[in-house]
Order: C-alpha cells, then sequence, then structure tokens
C-alpha cells in the first residue's frame, strides 16, 4: 500500500520548530510518513534529525520589518527556496502540507498552493504572523492557539492549542538530570531557544539583591535554573560561580527543567508559554519589545488576564522585576497561578492539529 505523505514546513527558532515536531510525532503514529522541510542549515535540520525525521532542506530569505524593505539578496533566496521547494513537493505529491510560520516555512507552504496542493497553517500567536498571512487566502484552515487572534477571519481558524511534547518526568527524576537540589522552590529562567541578553544582564543582579534583603537563604529554600543560550553562558557563568544556588547552563533539557520548576522568568514565545502551561509553572514574562508585529506583548497580555502569569516590560525590569518575584514566590500566589496555567494546558493539540490536517488530505486546493 502506498504510503501516504505529509509535508511540515517549519524553521528559524525552537518556537517553530518544536510544534512541527510534535505533531510530526503524532502523525508518524498515525502511520504518515513525515517529511520537516526548512532551512537548509538550519536549526530545524539539527531538531529533525535528533528526533529520526526526514527533512528536506531549501534556501529561505529573512524578512526585513525596516525601512529598506526586503533585501535584494533576501529575495533571491526566497525566490530560489521557492523552485527548490516546488521540485521537491512535485516530485513526493504530499495529500497535505502544514505550515508554522516563521520565513523558514514560507517557501514551502507557498510552493505547495502554486501545484494546487491542499495547506493548513497553525498560527503560534494572538496576532497573525506576517509570512501566515501572505499564505492565508489560499489555505484551507488555520489552527490557532488563542481563541481569537487579530488578523485572522474566524471562519478560517479552528482552536488547536500550542503542539508541545507531552513528556512528563518525576521531580526527583527531573533534578537529578540537571544537577539540582529536589527539595528547594526552584526558579527556571529562560530567554527562548537562543537566549535572551535582557534577561542574562537583569535576572542574576535581580535575585540576588532581592534573596538578600528579604532575608532568605537560597543555599537551602531557593534555587535558580538559568538557560543562557550557548552564546551568553561565557558572559553570565562568572557572575554566578561564587552563588551555590545558581546554575547557570547554555542549554537545557527543556522537559526536565519545566518538571522541577516551580516558577519561571521568561520571554513570551508562544512555545514557551504553552510548555509553562501544560506543565502548570506560574511565569513571569518579559516579551520582546522587537518581537515581529509585537506579537509577544500580545501573548504576555493573553496569559495574565487568564491569572496563570504576570507581565513586566524590558524597560521596567530592573526596577519592577524584583518585587514581583517576591510576591509570586509566596505559596497562595503560586497556586492560584498554577491553577490558571493547568487550565491553559495543551494537550492534546499535537492530536487536534493531526486531526485537521486528516480533515483536508487529499483535497483540492482552495
Amino acid at each position: 500500500m502506498k504510503l501516504k505523505r505529509v509535508v511540515l514546513c517549519t524553521g528559524g527558532t525552537g518556537g517553530h520548530i518544536y510544534p512541527a515536531v510534535a505533531t510530526a510525532q503524532e502523525l508518524k503514529r498515525r502511520g504518515y510518513g513525515v517529511t520537516l522541510l526548512g532551512q537548509a542549515g538550519g536549526m530545524e535540520e539539527r531538531v529533525a534529525a535528533e528526533q529520526a525525521l526526514a527533512f528536506y532542506g531549501v534556501s529561505a530569505g529573512k524578512f526585513s520589518r525596516g525601512e529598506g524593505g526586503l533585501d535584494p539578496r533576501q529575495a533571491l533566496r526566497a525566490l530560489r527556496g521557492l523552485s527548490q521547494a516546488r521540485r521537491f513537493l512535485k516530485e513526493l505529491r504530499p495529500g497535505v502540507v502544514l505550515g508554522y510560520g516563521g520565513f523558514a516555512s514560507l517557501p514551502g507552504v507557498l510552493a505547495a498552493q502554486s501545484l494546487g496542493l491542499p495547506t493548513v497553517l497553525h498560527e503560534q500567536n494572538a496576532r497573525l504572523g506576517l509570512t501566515q498571512r501572505l499564505a492565508l487566502r489560499r489555505a484551507r484552515a488555520v489552527g490557532t492557539a488563542y481563541p481569537q487572534v487579530a488578523g485572522l477571519p474566524p471562519a478560517k481558524a479552528t482552536l488547536v492549542g500550542m503542539p508541545v511534547r507531552e513528556e512528563w518526568l518525576l521531580r526527583q527524576e527531573a533534578a537529578a538530570r540537571l544537577g539540582l537540589q529536589e527539595g528547594p522552590l526552584t526558579i527556571f529562567v529562560m530567554g527562548g531557544s537562543q537566549g535572551s541578553l535582557a534577561l542574562n544582564n537583569a535576572v542574576p543582579g535581580v535575585l540576588r539583591e532581592i534573596f538578600t534583603s528579604a532575608g532568605l537563604t537560597p543555599d537551602d529554600s531557593v534555587q535558580v535554573l538559568h538557560a543562557t543560550g550557548p552564546r551568553w553562558l561565557p558572559q553570565v557563568a562568572p557572575e554566578v560561580q561564587t552563588l551555590g544556588w545558581y546554575k547557570a547552563l547554555g542549554y537545557v533539557d527543556s522537559v526536565a527543567a519545566w518538571a522541577v520548576a516551580d516558577l519561571a522568568i521568561t520571554r513570551a514565545g508562544t512555545g514557551t508559554l504553552a510548555e509553562a502551561a501544560y506543565y502548570g509553572v506560574p511565569l513571569i514574562m518579559v516579551p520582546l519589545p522587537e518581537s515581529a508585529e509585537d506579537h509577544q506583548r500580545y501573548n504576555a497580555r493573553a496569559v495574565a488576564a487568564s491569572g496563570a502569569g504576570v507581565l513586566v516590560e524590558q524597560q521596567r525590569m530592573n526596577r519592577e522585576l524584583g518585587g514581583v518575584v517576591l510576591e509570586c514566590l509566596k505559596k497562595e500566589t503560586r497556586g492560584s497561578m498554577r491553577e490558571a496555567a493547568l487550565r491553559r494546558s495543551p494537550q492534546g493539540a499535537a492530536s487536534r492539529l493531526a486531526d485537521l490536517a486528516e480533515r483536508y488530505f487529499g483535497s483540492e486546493s482552495a
């Protein structure tokens, strides 16, 4: 029997890649042949290999949002990628193509639409992204992570949630994996898959100061796990090396980190927010001011409105973060935030997005 094939177009950042990986694994369990399509040499190629997923790499041009518009060299890369993706998809003829947003996904999605293949998009943010807007007209449907998405016609939207790796670890095992103690209250600091210079610069000093001024004894009661991003570890490590309660790593196993976390200080990418909700971790969110279409602030406001997190603007982080941390460390505050987070859990999102893809598998393009 001929294998039913699905292509998932993704790449650029972990926030786009890992939801595609979660959906790919679900589709594989259902008997589909799955290929990830993204930028050749990008992070997605490495992740696909780690997850034993087939991968096809193309050229991808990154869109500029500055006054100068799209760099002609980037436009040429995008056109080359579109041609490469067309050749691949024409030969493979998948029954449906999924697009996860980001510049690396666009060549594959537009190529699929030009060939008349049905496309389904996943919009992870509370505001429709640029690449998804470009592909929206000919997409059959858009699975969303939020009940309402600015810029998306409701008729094309289906709420599915944000696909995450649905893996659980006991706290004891998670702490052992990370070299942490099991007992102390654990604060997880993470600025996305590449790290955040702003968080790296501000958070260690703020936490040191509030623990000292509040008379807390971090060695006994609180510990910090800080994922700096590989690039920034040499900068952060010397600052915290004398603090026995503060562990800085370039990269962490996110499943283990969320399993042991009692509170997290993060950016506001939807992947991060979804993982926190899945594990019921209260959040202090510092949205990236330069995020595309300001989507991180939209995301953070939605989480804050649910009671699962607190929004702190980056420009006010040094002044406000300490007081917010102390409030969120209170047992009753964390308890109510944890309950609110669990109510937002994306459990089953990968399965629901796979259902949506199956609905349009083999159908005629819009």
